[in-house]
């Protein structure tokens, strides 16, 4: 659909052919009565009336609505002023749409846990009511009668009574009048459900046709007048500084400018500072890179993270799981439970470490003057962005102003904007605006990485092979590290993530952690702690089916529900809802030959329940393929159906990714891969030919969407991979084990 924002102003040919002939995108900028900044080809009408911090109405009637939130494939740039245009009855293609600048005013900006829709759904609802009643009752001020015989609808208001009608732009001398009602009284004017015109429906992607055209702008598309290129080379090992380099051959490299030194951080907690290195300045990215190339450096890395070895540390946590931890929840005796089981049953799982290998690497661009600094970068957190630029050059908050582009992926890396510091430290040295560009190897080698982590499994069964006591132990390095040094183990947070938690109705039940301590950073990635817990949690349940002889979906089904004679509680009804719709879409049950097999897993998180049938084929030599997969969720109330299947789609595909490849490894500190052919991804042939998402009905609040889906993935895989051959997965990712039958 066209993009009302640039199709009144500048056609996408003219702006193509400009930015060609500019070779970039020239960002200029301004800034309405209200805060907002727009870029100078969108400037406001100054004639707008202005209700409230997200909305604008012309007397043109185009509705300018401000998204707060950061696009990065999600389509939350369109849903949340979607939800504003259905309340207000505005006309979706009478609507332009505004990212954003940080700032505090717009509350919670962080794109970032799911929670951009569960968290401002009602919100949005309201601030779009609360526009429709200002304007209905400006409509019955023209014309002396009352407001409640008025009513918005598709861009007017109308008064049936007398037949006649009002175009929202018509209304904007008089609704400017008008003081908004309180937030109670807006609450009562929300529409029903059968009157939504888009929520539940959908409309087109907002940024669609740019990102189509190729005009959309994201983090490496911007440009400034006499901006300087940078790249960094960092200390291989976390925490090491700077011994040697080779700054003439840097310098004697064409088009390189500078070459400067930046502070390392050497002590935790490293946070999202910088983490310093040396930096090759120059007229074009290539030349910098270039200019990196000839450095020859050399690093004083230390003796804490430089010890850092993959199978020592791994095996140092798997220890760790192996004998009595720190309690985190208990019910029953578990060592009786355990020891008059009629059957006891063992298994230890592990996850690698995994990085965010987003498709677009960390980028930024800063320019610096007297008044502060700007900031341009594909960031899931503003507000993070203008907190360190602000710490990092020594300026108050709101001396920075931190723009959002387009984001080429996020899965949590662009919340974490160390690279937004590099960018402006590197500003304030030249005097110039600077462009920091991550390579690949840059991106694998420093991230912010999901942790690697241990789990050991251990449970008594009864006469019908139904678990009586559960255990399980767990060892990671947690976020917590990231910003609190002395972390050795999980946090109570991430254990909130299906560990302490988990919806095993065993009698006796006992969680138990053990020490890791981090020698890189550690960060969230697209699910968090979910990602190694509903690996150990599904994993094990259908472990638990095989030696009791039952059917693992039949065998899930009742571990949920115990002997519970009341009725399972509305949280475990919702699980066993969409593990049935999964179950019945996938057809589970049907006999295969050997060689393929059905695997089953489900999960809750961020208030989202996810159940999964994974169908694979394994030849005979061990190469297994994913023909399809079934994914049943119950997400409370869908507000865009297209992005919902996008989403659990796009889940289904990076949870078998990281399953099958996915694995960094350390050696003396530095991490060993450092591009796609070491950190492998699921490439198109290797993605499912058929994915098919079953949406459950429900009228509840809006749940998580983005990261919910990811959970069960692996573990239905690897069961999968059981039901087809007999093998077990226990340690990702699945392509260290050989797969291979007879």
């Amino acid at each position: 659909m066209r993009t009302a924002a640039t199709s009144k102003t500048w056609n996408r040919r003219d702006f193509l052919k400009a930015l060609a002939a500019g070779g970039g995108v020239l960002i200029a900028t301004c800034t309405d009565s209200n805060g907002a900044v727009f870029t100078g080809r969108d400037k406001l009408d100054p004639a707008s009336w202005v209700l409230h911090d997200f909305l604008w109405l012309a007397p043109s009637g185009l509705v300018t609505i401000l998204a707060h939130r950061s696009e990065m494939g999600t389509g939350i740039r369109t849903a949340l002023p979607m939800v504003v245009a259905d309340e207000m009855e505005a006309d979706w293609e009478q609507v332009a749409i505004k990212q954003a600048i940080g700032d505090s005013r717009y509350g919670d900006q962080n794109t970032d846990g799911s929670n951009s829709i569960r968290g401002n759904f009602e919100r949005m609802r309201r601030l779009g009511a609360a526009a429709r009643d200002v304007l209905e009752r400006a409509a019955a001020a023209v014309w002396e009668v009352e407001a409640s015989s008025c009513k918005a609808n598709s861009h007017q208001v109308v008064h049936a009574e007398s037949g006649r009608s009002l175009d929202f732009g018509k209304l904007v001398e008089v609704a400017m009048e008008l003081k908004p009602k309180g937030k109670n009284a807006i609450k009562k004017r929300l529409k029903d459900r059968k009157d939504w015109r888009y929520i539940g429906i959908g409309v087109g992607g907002y940024d669609m046709d740019a990102i189509v055209d190729g005009s959309a702008i994201f983090g490496g598309d911007i440009r400034l007048p006499n901006m300087l290129f940078a790249s960094i080379e960092r200390s291989p090992v976390l925490g090491g500084e700077i011994a040697k380099y080779d700054k003439d051959a840097a310098l004697a490299v064409p088009g390189v400018e500078q070459v400067i030194e930046l502070p390392c951080v050497t002590e935790e907690p490293y946070l999202f500072q910088a983490l310093g290195g040396i930096a090759v300045l120059a007229r074009d990215n290539w030349s910098a890179m270039q200019g990196r190339a000839a450095l020859n450096p050399s690093w004083k890395t230390g003796a804490v993270n430089a010890s850092y070895d993959s199978p020592s540390y791994n095996q140092a946590m798997m220890d760790s799981v192996r004998k009595p931890g720190t309690k985190t929840m208990g019910r029953g005796d578990i060592k009786a439970g355990l020891d008059n089981a009629a059957q006891r049953i063992d298994a230890e799982y592990t996850i690698p470490l995994l990085a965010h290998a987003c498709m677009e690497t960390p980028t930024a661009t800063a320019r610096v003057t007297e008044a502060g600094c700007e900031v341009w970068s594909p960031t899931q957190n503003p507000q993070a962005v203008q907190d360190t630029v602000a710490q990092t050059l020594g300026l108050s908050k709101k001396a920075v102003t931190a723009h959002v582009t387009l984001l080429g992926g996020g899965f949590g890396r662009k919340s974490k904007p160390d690279y937004t510091a590099e960018a402006a430290l590197l500003a304030r040295e030249t005097g110039r605006p600077v462009q920091v560009l991550w390579t690949r190897a840059d991106d694998l080698q420093h991230d912010y990485y999901h942790a690697v982590s241990a789990q050991r499994m251990e449970a008594g069964l009864d006469e019908q092979g139904m678990p009586v006591a559960w255990l399980q132990r767990a060892a990671y390095p947690s976020i917590g590290s990231t910003f609190s040094p002395g972390s050795v183990g999980p946090a109570g947070f991430e254990l909130g993530m299906g560990f302490h938690n988990m919806p095993v109705a065993a009698a006796a039940m006992r969680t138990e952690t053990g020490l890791a301590k981090s020698h890189v950073r550690i960060g969230w990635l697209r699910s968090v702690a979910n990602i190694q817990h509903a690996f150990a949690v599904s994993s094990f349940a259908d472990e638990i089916a095989a030696a009791g002889k039952s059917d693992p979906y039949q065998a899930w089904t009742k571990m949920l529900i115990g002997k519970k004679t009341s009725g399972p509680s509305k949280h475990i009804q919702r699980l066993l809802n969409v593990s049935e719709a999964a179950a019945n879409a996938g057809e589970w049950g049907r006999k295969l030959p050997r060689g393929r097999g059905l695997g089953f897993a489900a999960h809750h998180s961020f208030d989202a329940y996810i159940a999964v049938v994974v169908e694979v084929e394994i030849s005979k030599s061990g190469q297994l393929r994913v023909p399809r997969v079934d994914i049943a969720a119950d997400v409370g109330t869908v507000v865009h159906p297209d992005r919902v299947h996008a989403q659990m789609e796009g889940s289904v595909n990076f949870g078998l990714s990281q399953a099958l490849f996915g694995e960094l490894t350390a050696a003396k500190g530095v991490i060993e891969q450092t591009n796609f052919d070491g950190f492998r991804l699921l490439r198109f042939h290797e993605a499912p030919p058929q994915i098919n998402v079953h949406l459950t009905d429900s009228d509840g609040t809006p749940t998580g969407v983005g990261e919910p889906g990811v959970p069960p993935i692996a573990p239905a895989l690897c069961n999968a991979i059981y039901a087809a051959i007999g093998k077990r997965v226990r340690d990702l990712p699945v392509d260290r084990h050989d797969l291979s039958w007879t």
